[in-house]
């Protein structure tokens, strides 16, 4: 069980540095240019299957912990 929580935890890992940012220019969030911050922007293709994969990752990594402290 420890084997498969180390696998998961780096599979989370590699898939949230995968992950883009959602604001793409953090010197226009601290000067105010906050005209592309709030966006409606949808997730398709690519980036809805790494959002879904690291939902599910991290949920997987949680009940895996959870088994293993009880």
């Amino acid at each position: 069980m420890d084997i498969f929580l180390i696998i998961i935890s780096i599979l989370l890992i590699s898939i949230v540095l995968l992950q883009s940012g959602k604001a793409e220019s953090a010197s226009n969030v601290i000067s105010g240019g906050n005209d592309s911050l709030f966006a409606n922007r949808k997730e398709r293709g690519g980036e809805l299957f790494i959002t879904r994969l690291t939902a599910l990752l991290g949920l997987v990594f949680m009940v895996i912990c959870l088994v293993i402290g009880f």
